[in-house]
């Protein structure tokens, strides 16, 4: 290839010749596009490629590998170290609750009204019936008077009816009386008659008179006989209305006066009077609270707990207090901002020195206590969700992350389920600016 290519090169060249006699060689147009062709090298794809991809991934490897394994200096003072323990694990929470009265009763204003006279005052002990507040209303007062002529007027209307009702009964029974009468009378005189009519002492006449006379007055038994009995099934039945209707009517009577007796509010069951606060010459609405009266001596603890305990709370599960003992007698379906609502109940006596208002501490206990390995109750639980915790090593120079698993917990000990032994050591205080480490370098 390279001689045919000089040879070509050579035809095309020629002679030229200047003006002062030389001649040179110039060569032809074209000649300079053709050139040599040499092939590259294919090392760099082959070797220095794959290498280069590989280089980046030991990068990545390591750069992962020592993320990690994040390290920290951390100052000994200022973490708390604890041990793992074993011992017995109490299955409790300490609650605390709010002393309230057992039972209590709210006073509402049934009907509306001004204050006239007032005659106990808040915190008083009241015994059932004692006259509490006295009300006013003209406008209920005449409303009830209106509301009595009305249903005298409608049960002197029945009453009227009532009367003549009876009075038709009697006419009836009079009829009967006066028609029996009459056919008893006529069937003797026909009797009579018809010995005579034998002798001509009476005439056909007069006996065929006497016994159409006496059949016209059977006739009269029979339809009267039928009336009275139709007129008596209607009088049962409305008689029957007539009693329901006087009954309604005078139900409605006495709730119109009790209405206007509800002025005067009473003690409806013994007990301390709270909450009362009106006076003299006030105006009170319909259904307006009054005040309320609290069970005297008697109360109970009403308490909040967190929802992480709802599956683990139940009603008769029991407490404590001092030396009192109590039972979870209520527990309230609602939620409200992460806590659900019990109520406590005094198993027994009571004790004499609380007051309506007071907050106590109560142990609540949710199971029976057991054998466990047991670690303090720390603030690392709200960082780690108790999945992970901090173990020092046994020159205490380093703490390793190692992820655990946690069961119960009450206010001292976390019960541990798997991950420790007993006398490891653990790192317990709040895990803030740890929570991406691997190892805490401990310093002295």
């Amino acid at each position: 290839m390279p001689k045919i290519s000089s040879m070509e090169d050579s035809r095309k060249t020629r002679n030229v010749t200047s003006d002062k006699g030389t001649s040179r060689v110039k060569p032809m147009s074209g000649a300079g596009m053709d050139r040599k062709v040499t092939r590259k090298n294919t090392w760099f794809k082959k070797i220095m490629l794959p290498g280069l991809v590989l280089l980046i991934l030991g990068y990545l490897a390591y750069d992962g590998l020592s993320n990690s394994g994040k390290k920290l200096s951390v100052d000994q003072g200022k973490i708390q170290i604890s041990s793992v323990t074993s011992g017995t694990f109490e299955d409790f929470i300490p609650v605390r609750g709010r002393v309230t009265p057992a039972k209590t009763l709210y006073l509402d204003a049934i009907e509306g009204g001004r204050v006239e006279r007032i005659l106990v005052e808040d915190g008083a002990n009241l015994n059932k019936g004692d006259l509490i507040v006295e009300l006013s209303n003209a406008s209920l007062q005449l409303s009830v008077l209106g509301n009595e002529a009305r249903v005298a007027e409608q049960l002197n209307n029945m009453r009227s009816i009532e009367l003549s009702l009876e009075q038709n009964r009697l006419q009836h029974k009079r009829n009967l009386i006066d028609i029996r009468y009459q056919i008893k009378t006529l069937t003797r005189q026909l009797k009579r008659e018809s010995d005579l009519m034998k002798t001509g002492a009476v005439s056909k006449t007069q006996f065929d008179d006497t016994k159409d006379t006496l059949e016209w007055y059977q006739n009269r038994l029979a339809v009267t006989l039928e009336s009275q009995a139709s007129d008596q099934k209607m009088q049962v039945e409305q008689l029957k209305f007539l009693t329901e209707t006087t009954t309604r009517l005078e139900s409605n009577l006495a709730i119109s006066r009790q209405n206007l007796d509800n002025m005067n509010v009473k003690a409806p069951v013994n007990g301390k009077l709270s909450g009362f606060d009106i006076e003299v010459g006030q105006s009170i609405g319909r259904g307006e609270r009054l005040g309320q009266i609290d069970t005297p001596n008697d109360f109970k603890l009403t308490a909040t707990i967190d929802e992480f305990y709802l599956s683990r709370v139940d009603i008769g599960q029991k407490a404590s207090f001092d030396d009192y003992e109590l039972k979870i007698s209520k527990i309230y379906p609602h939620v409200q901002n992460g806590q659900f609502k019990i109520d406590f109940a005094f198993q027994g006596e009571q004790p004499s020195n609380i007051r309506r208002g007071q907050t106590v501490q109560t142990k609540l206990t949710l199971g029976d206590a057991t054998k466990a390995l047991l670690i303090p109750n720390g603030s690392f639980f709200q960082d780690t969700g108790g999945n992970w915790i901090f173990v020092v090593d046994n020159d205490s120079t380093q703490a390793t992350r190692r992820p655990i698993k946690l069961g119960r917990r009450n206010s001292r000990y976390i019960e541990v389920l798997d991950g420790l032994a007993e006398g490891e050591r653990v790192v317990t205080s709040p895990y803030n600016g740890y929570q991406e480490m691997q190892i805490l370098n401990l310093n002295n």
